[in-house]
């Protein structure tokens, strides 16, 4: 319905179009031959007036016409002498105006029903004299009439040619767009690495095809995306439940009981990721959310031996559960491989809030420092909540976290401001 709706706009325009330029050419070609014509019909009837005063002439005091007899001319043509006929017959629904003509005196035009009307004076010593001439305007009217009737036959086709030529093209366009969207849809689903590749756009289907080709990159990156998340679910969720696979089967070899500490730590840690994650792929960016970032620091250090170094009224553009969901398992991994000492400091940049939690262990090794944050990486032997879920987290809502190789560990976390967001 959608591209039928649309083509039909589309030729209904054509036609509009098509349809005004039409009235307008029409309009204009009768208005210039009704000029041709008026001008045609005034040059006749000058040159029959010319054709009438040559042959006038004054013969012993009275005004004569030198040749006579002409019975056509007698019908277009009569001559007043000092306000009297001399020659020529005048119709009876014309005598009024012709005589009107006549005692005027001067060279004027004028249209009577289908006729032309002209008078011209004519100069001869010590007389008035007026050639008063007709002509039939039915011939011109005609043609008038005929080329009207043409022109609208002409605009007719040319409007129905406008609105199938429209139907056809617009037809032809869109089942080549229908045709690429297909394509497209194909191949996200079943084979996401092909692409149009039309190189650089000539016209709107090279555009189009470009626009797909981001499309389909857009849904292979969201594959991959996909992909790694699996990744990371499986990674975090394998580790705790790898520990008290073990933990039961030794205990049932050895005839021991399973510590109930040891479980609920375990199931702590689970429940843990499975709320992240959860908490990655639902959370987005807000302009009305914030929250004081000390607040939610503390809460995220949830009475652990963990100093901080945080201002008051220092707000960010974020949730408070996220800030919690990010520096909690950074806090995590701090105390477990710090010597003695973990801590967080704050100060404000022009990119926003930087959170640095530090640790007094070993730190990051320089030559492993970009691959830290990818999934299945981990140092020492902790299985609590990896780094991967933890930038992917902070990523859903425009939240920078780095790794530092700077002889202790340190990562920096950048919360955006709510300046920054309006």
């Amino acid at each position: 319905m959608g591209v039928t709706g649309f083509r039909g706009r589309v030729v209904a325009l054509a036609v509009l179009i098509a349809t005004a330029v039409a009235a307008v050419l029409v309009v204009v070609s009768h208005v210039l031959l009704s000029r041709v014509t008026d001008a045609d019909a005034n040059a006749l009837a000058h040159t029959r007036a010319e054709a009438v005063a040559a042959n006038v002439t004054v013969r012993g005091g009275h005004v004569v016409l030198i040749e006579s007899g002409n019975e056509a001319l007698d019908t277009v043509s009569w001559v007043y002498a000092d306000g009297h006929l001399i020659d020529g017959i005048v119709p009876g629904s014309l005598r009024g105006r012709v005589e009107a003509l006549a005692d005027s005196g001067q060279s004027q035009t004028t249209t009577t029903g289908r006729y032309l009307l002209y008078a011209q004076p004519i100069r001869l010593e010590g007389h008035r004299v007026v050639a008063v001439v007709r002509v039939d305007l039915t011939p011109y009217e005609t043609s008038e009439q005929r080329s009207l009737g043409m022109s609208l036959i002409l605009g007719g086709i040319t409007i129905l040619l406008a609105g199938v030529v429209a139907y056809l093209v617009v037809g032809r366009a869109l089942r080549v767009v229908h045709e690429m969207a297909a394509l497209a849809d194909d191949w996200g689903d079943h084979e996401p690495g092909r692409r149009f590749n039309l190189g650089v756009p000539r016209d709107e289907f090279g555009e189009l095809g470009r626009t797909l080709d981001r499309l389909l990159d857009r849904i292979d990156n969201a594959l991959a995306d996909e992909r790694r998340l699996t990744d990371e679910i499986a990674h975090e969720l394998r580790t705790p439940l790898t520990a008290l696979r073990g933990e039961a089967q030794l205990a049932q070899l050895s005839g021991h009981h399973v510590s109930p500490e040891y479980v609920l730590t375990e199931v702590d840690r689970l429940n843990t990721a499975i709320t992240t994650i959860l908490s990655a792929a639902r959370t987005r960016i807000d302009a009305g959310t914030r929250c004081d970032l000390r607040a939610a620091a503390r809460e995220a250090i949830a009475g652990r031996s963990i100093e901080l170094a945080i201002p008051t009224n220092v707000d960010v553009a974020v949730a408070s559960e996220l800030v919690v969901a990010v520096l909690s398992p950074l806090l995590e991994n701090g105390l477990r491989h710090a010597s003695s000492r973990v801590w967080i400091t704050a100060r404000t940049q022009p990119q926003g809030v930087v959170i640095d939690v530090l640790d007094d262990g070993p730190g990051f090794d320089p030559a492993e420092v970009d691959r830290v944050f990818e999934p299945g990486v981990t140092s020492g032997n902790g299985h609590g909540l990896g780094l991967a879920v933890v930038r992917r987290l902070a990523a859903s809502a425009g939240v920078a976290v780095r790794a530092i190789a700077d002889g202790h560990g340190r990562v920096e976390v950048t919360f955006p401001t709510p300046e920054e967001i309006a």
